[in-house]
């Protein structure tokens, strides 16, 4: 078994927002082998450009370590695998494992004696050892925790955020035993300048980590729910919530859509866990069927709006700015905006996307939705701030507005603009 960090050569199996970051920071010290299943990822990183705008070109090629490919043949030399690959859900919102389950068939194919598997990969507790590792056993005939070990250490990343980076961000670590759990941290701790948390078992860091997320989406769901009841009362929700925000332990909060690749996901894992062994949680599914349920709730407001307006609803155009599920990132995973927009579409109205940020063919790919260029000035009989990028902040009321027809709805989820320049907001 390797405990020599010196002789560590690195595998990491998937190469987006997660795992580049990591076999970044882990280039510039050992040897490393960056596997995406997708051809066009390895050209464009090759070629020194990363399309997710997590790593500039600068850090890129500060990496001099790190090396690209696309088949898992190419890893058979290295003796620790990470494995970053997405964890979502399906479309009747079951944990889906396929992506871990195909890394785990793919290492097995090269796995050796003494070699370490690390899952970064968000899941609910006992999956890397009850759902991964017997993958591991079967397809590669080795013997766990004799031949090969594992151990998981939960990702941390925040798309978007240039503060909050991988290496100053506390990192949780497990190992399947003592001695794995102590290479795995000490492995971790070399790069990561935050320091680590070495973790009792891999269980309890996969719970760790699948209730960080599930605890935003509990107290976002809180707000949301306020939202809804302040908004009946004929209440605004934001100046509530700077009122309490005065108190000094009063957390801060505020209502909108939740999507993304984990706040939006994770607590669905948990809950797939729990009901698997008999207990059906309230809370956490309350508070999920309150945000998933956001996005019709707005364009439920944007419609009465409209009609009080004499604005015809059918046929109307609609413009709905930003696409991303956060502001100023490219990132379109599990967004909550094409919840409007296809609530919209259902009225009978034509929506035009507007998102500096977005690809156009990922957003064409993965919504069958076409962004606009750029929106012409009055065109629109609504408008829906979806997302707080900064560009739309700069563009302030006049700009917005003047791209409204002159009786239009303007509806900010995002609190980007003035209370009394727009007609609604959560």
């Amino acid at each position: 078994m390797i405990l020599d960090l010196e002789k560590t050569k690195i595998g990491i199996i998937g190469l987006g927002y997660v795992g580049l970051p990591l076999a970044v920071e882990f280039g510039k010290k050992y040897e490393v082998i960056g596997l995406d299943i997708n051809d066009g990822r390895i050209k464009e990183l090759q070629s020194g450009y990363d399309g997710t705008l997590e790593v500039s070109k600068e850090e890129l090629a500060e990496a001099e370590f790190l090396n690209y490919t696309t088949s898992i043949s190419d890893l058979s030399e290295c003796n620790v695998f990470i494995v970053t690959v997405p964890t979502p859900i399906n479309q009747h919102k079951q944990p889906d494992l396929t992506p871990l389950i195909k890394a785990s068939e793919a290492i097995a194919k090269v796995l050796k004696a003494d070699d370490i598997v690390i899952y970064e990969s968000t899941v609910y507790p006992g999956a890397t050892e009850e759902d991964c590792v017997p993958i591991l056993e079967q397809q590669s005939g080795l013997t766990f925790n004799k031949d090969f070990y594992a151990g998981y250490s939960p990702e941390r990343i925040n798309p978007g955020d240039k503060e909050h980076r991988v290496t100053n961000i506390l990192k949780v670590t497990a190992g399947s035993t003592p001695e794995v759990a102590d290479f795995v941290d000490s492995l971790y701790k070399s790069i990561i300048i935050a320091g680590t948390h070495k973790a009792n078992s891999i269980r309890v860091a996969e719970a760790a980590k699948v209730i960080e997320n599930t605890q935003r989406d509990v107290n976002i769901a809180l707000i949301n729910e306020l939202a809804l009841l302040f908004n009946r009362m004929g209440i605004d929700t934001e100046e509530v919530l700077q009122a309490a925000g005065t108190k000094w332990n009063f957390l801060p909060f505020r209502p909108g859509l939740v999507g993304g690749h984990c706040i939006g996901v994770d607590p669905y894992y948990l809950t797939h866990k729990a009901q698997s062994i008999g207990y059906t949680p309230q809370i956490i599914l309350s508070g999920r069927r309150i945000n998933d349920g956001m996005g019709k709730y707005v364009v439920s407001q944007v419609v009465k709006l409209m009609l009080k307006k004499r604005i015809h609803v059918q046929q109307a155009k609609i413009l709905m700015m930003g696409l991303t599920f956060k502001e100023d990132c490219p990132d379109l995973r599990n967004t909550r905006v094409i919840d409007m927009i296809q609530e919209f579409e259902d009225y009978g109205a034509s929506v035009d996307v507007y998102d500096p940020w977005v690809d156009k063919q990922e957003a064409n790919r993965e919504y069958g939705v076409s962004p606009i260029e750029s929106p012409q000035a009055g065109q629109y009989d609504a408008i829906v701030v979806a997302v707080a990028h900064e560009q739309f902040k700069k563009m302030g009321v006049e700009q917005i507005r003047a791209l409204a027809k002159d009786n239009a709805v303007i509806f900010d989820i995002k609190y980007i603009l003035p209370a009394d320049a727009v007609d609604g907001r959560l």
